[in-house]
């Protein structure tokens, strides 16, 4: 018996809870805080560079001649860059995180970078929850496979997001949650592709967006992860983090269909 779409999309998106389990396992330090911070720069990072502006690329480039397709990729990149820009903007900054979570430096920079990281990869997830659908409404194997997929390198996302949070608030409990939360915008996209926007989400349309995610997600990683992954005293764990969370999302990305 072959598993619904929509099933096989909300396992994809709740394996970001497993890399938060994964995450908290221990308890959060500011070293693996730096870890973290690197880890999350390196898994948007390659995955915006290894794997998003490449499919994007090679669609936009069938249709278009090249320095069209080129100029459009710059300008949708720009544009996402802009957005995350503006999201840091709006969310509350560490003298409003201070009176929530105490006077603790560390703890209100690692509470706002959790909410810049989450906000991303939730706009990540939400086309990455679209995508699973449409394949396993076309083919169910096709489905699978980039359900599997998705799953593995849900699991980085899930990691990048529960460290600085469990840290934030002294509670590894809430950094499981925070991935889980990341992730559940997979069957959320899914759901409101499927009942209300069927007909907005060509490929074009889809394309497009994931080229605005990954503007969004390079300039979270240049912006506020890296920085604060290599800031000292802790620079080399940051190098160490950013690496490995280089090579594990190239992992994940070699596993797509």
């Amino acid at each position: 018996m072959q598993a619904s779409p929509m099933v096989l999309t909300t396992l994809a998106g709740l394996s970001t809870a497993l890399g938060g389990l994964l995450a908290v396992a221990a308890k959060p330090t500011k070293t693996t805080l730096s870890v973290s911070a690197g880890f999350a720069g390196g898994v948007m990072l390659t995955a915006s560079l290894a794997d998003l502006l490449p499919e994007a690329l090679r669609f936009y480039g069938s249709y278009l001649p090249p320095w069209t397709s080129g100029a459009a990729i710059v300008m949708l990149l720009a544009l996402g860059m802009l957005t995350a820009g503006l999201l840091g903007r709006l969310l509350p900054e560490e003298t409003e995180l201070a009176q929530k979570y105490g006077q603790n430096t560390a703890r209100t920079q690692a509470m706002r970078t959790a909410l810049i990281t989450g906000a991303a990869l939730l706009l990540h997830n939400f086309p990455e929850g679209v995508l699973t659908l449409f394949a396993g409404t076309a083919d169910p194997a096709l489905g699978l496979r980039t359900a599997l997929a998705i799953a593995l390198h849900n699991i980085p996302e899930g990691l990048a997001v529960a460290v600085p949070f469990a840290y934030a608030t002294n509670s590894r409990a809430k950094g499981v949650l925070a991935a889980l939360v990341s992730g559940l915008a997979e069957p959320a996209g899914a759901l409101l592709a499927l009942v209300l926007l069927r007909g907005l989400f060509t490929p074009g349309f889809l394309n497009g967006t994931v080229v605005l995610v990954a503007g969004i997600m390079i300039w979270v990683a240049l912006a506020q992860l890296l920085p604060a992954a290599l800031a000292p005293p802790r620079r080399l764990p940051g190098v160490l983090g950013a690496a490995a969370g280089c090579l594990l999302m190239l992992l994940g990305i070699a596993a797509l269909p």
